[in-house]
């Protein structure tokens, strides 16, 4: 307002009343209404809060010394005390304030005096939940490892997602491990100890001829370098030969000497440190024992076959057109065997050599390739190794004879071959054997072939004494023989 109001005795610049001139006496009550400003018409002014101002009829704050009553009923306003400091008869701040016709109705009615705490009563201190608090030495370790867990989470799910994406499957294959089976354990007796064991002793033998390269398999039969083959490997060379062993290294041989009508050649390579083989009895094999075959078929080195000794005594006669005749009582068995396996070893189940891979048999017309079936043949150990000993003694080998021919089966019931020829003062002939007389068994082995006299008879080493069994007439009767070697 800027000054002072005396319409109706407000001084606002002391924030309180002017006292008002006093009324004469019976000049009555002040007006009803409101007061009037200087150029004013009476039109009720609206209030600054948006109702009626303080002063008009409708006050809705209460009722108020000379005016109307409020519609809102009476209320206390907390007023103090009569006679009190701020009482309206003992301070000039009192009067009647809410009868102000200028009073902002929005202000509230009542003045809020904070209370005087009395000494020793103050209340308890109240912490904010919600207030920010200092951070405690778990909350400082619990933030690295939370970080930690994130980030290795996050690093497991990209890895995850480029592995799918880069191709790798996310099923798991395979059971869970288990204990190893006893056949997987490649025991020092088990097949594969068997082969681990001999492989180092076996080598693939190359010999150049006129007619190319020549290759089979041999094994190491000496520490100084002798190595046992097949006759028909080395057959038609030049005389120079190499060997090529497991470990892919190869050195040069030179052939020492062969027999061909036993299938046995020995050569000799210049190389320190060599394993020989140990040597088995072929005369002790069974029909049933395990063998391997170890050579190199059709040029694939350090090939291991397994099988078992299907025959024995299987008399063979073998030989290449134009060439010469050889005969063996061989072992059979049903162990892989190809070209290239000749001259290999044939194994026992404890890793001994007990025959030479030599001859298969198979199923093919003139002019084809042959291959397994399952009959392959070796030449017994225990003769290979008596040859052997005479071509590297001698240069030569020895052959065993009985001193009497037969010219064939005789076609009757029982068998057996008829003697065409006995040589004088040979074996047949020291032991009583006749001209015409019947050979039925040979230390029991059933003579069936010519071939069968033969090849069993080179079975032995010369000097052997072996049972004959034959028939003269109608009478059977038995007599030993003792084996010689031939002349030539």
């Amino acid at each position: 307002m800027g000054g002072t109001d005396v319409t109706d005795g407000w001084d606002w610049r002391r924030g309180g009343e002017t006292p008002a001139p006093a009324r004469p006496p019976g000049a009555g009550a002040p007006p009803v209404g409101p007061p009037t400003m200087p150029g004013a018409d009476r039109t009720p002014l609206a209030s600054p809060g948006g109702g009626p101002t303080p002063g008009w009829p409708a006050s809705p704050v209460g009722p108020t010394p000379g005016w109307p009553a409020s519609p809102v009923g009476p209320a206390s306003y907390g007023a103090p005390a009569a006679g009190g400091p701020n009482s309206a008869d003992g301070s000039v701040w009192w009067s009647d304030a809410l009868a102000d016709p200028w009073r902002d109705p929005a202000a509230p009615t009542a003045v809020v005096v904070p209370g005087v705490v009395a000494p020793g009563a103050e209340p308890e201190p109240v912490t904010d939940p919600d207030a920010p608090g200092r951070p405690t030495l778990r909350h400082l370790l619990l933030i690295p490892v939370i970080t930690a867990l994130l980030a290795g989470t996050l690093g497991g799910a990209l890895g995850y997602a480029f592995a799918v994406r880069g191709g790798a499957g996310a099923a798991v294959l395979g059971g869970a491990p288990a204990e190893v089976p006893a056949l997987a354990q490649r025991k020092p007796e088990s097949l594969a100890g068997v082969a681990e064991r001999v492989l180092p002793s076996v080598v693939t033998v190359r010999v150049s001829s006129l007619g190319g390269t020549s290759e089979g398999s041999g094994f190491v039969a000496t520490a100084d370098g002798h190595v046992i083959t097949n006759d028909h490997v080395v057959a038609g060379g030049t005389g120079k030969a190499s060997v090529v062993f497991n470990d892919g290294s190869t050195a040069p041989a030179t052939i020492v000497g062969q027999d061909a009508e036993s299938d046995i050649a020995v050569i000799k390579v210049s190389r320190p440190g060599l394993r020989p083989v140990e040597f088995g009895d072929s005369d002790a094999l069974a029909v049933g024992d395990p063998v391997l075959a170890i050579g190199s078929p059709l040029s694939l080195a350090n090939t291991v076959t397994a099988g078992i000794v299907s025959a024995l005594d299987r008399t063979m006669q073998a030989g290449e057109p134009g060439g010469p005749v050889r005969y063996y009582a061989a072992i059979q068995t049903d162990a892989a065997v190809n070209h290239g396996n000749s001259g290999g070893p044939l194994v026992d189940g404890a890793g001994r050599v007990v025959g030479v891979n030599s001859t298969i048999k198979s199923l093919v017309a003139e002019g084809q390739e042959a291959g397994n079936i399952g009959l392959a043949f070796a030449i017994p150990i225990n003769q290979a190794k008596r040859v052997t000993q005479d071509i590297i003694g001698t240069g030569k080998a020895r052959r065993t004879v009985i001193g009497a021919r037969a010219d064939g089966p005789t076609g009757v019931v029982g068998g057996g071959l008829r003697l065409a020829e006995v040589e004088p003062s040979g074996p047949a002939d020291g032991a009583g054997l006749k001209v015409g007389d019947v050979i039925l068994k040979i230390n029991g082995r059933p003579m069936t072939e010519p071939t069968d006299l033969t090849a069993l008879v080179r079975k032995y080493a010369p000097g052997s004494v072996v049972t004959v069994e034959y028939r003269r007439g109608s009478a059977r009767q038995n007599t030993s023989v003792t084996l010689a070697a031939d002349a030539k």
